[in-house]
């Protein structure tokens, strides 16, 4: 889960995800109170859950534990393959945009000739 977390496109994703989350309650006064409820819900749920898992996490660790070795080097390799993976969103969208830009050119170009 770090190494998913960690990555440019998923790091930036999550901050911007967070800001307009943050926006949004501070911004509107019943949303923050729901929001809030829900926060304080899912804290104690966390909370009374952690003891009664615990047993079923001894059990799975080895499990969970080569599974993440091997999710790991999956992850490595779709890095390699997808730069894309390491870049901020904003970046992505800047990229994206310039690209349709520059196609929609050349196709009124086209059009044109």
């Amino acid at each position: 889960v770090n190494q998913v977390a960690n990555l440019t496109l998923v790091s930036s994703a999550c901050d911007m995800v967070s800001t307009a989350y943050a926006s949004t309650k501070d911004s509107h006064p019943y949303v923050r109170s729901v929001c809030d409820a829900a926060e304080k819900g899912v804290k104690s749920v966390t909370k009374a859950t952690a003891s009664c898992v615990q047993p079923v996490r001894t059990t799975l660790e080895p499990h969970v534990a080569a599974a993440s070795e091997y999710a790991s080097k999956g992850l490595d390799k779709l890095g390699e393959t997808l730069p894309l993976l390491q870049k901020p969103v904003e970046q992505i969208l800047s990229d994206t945009k310039e690209l349709v830009s520059s196609r929609v050119a050349d196709a009124k170009d086209a059009v044109r000739s």
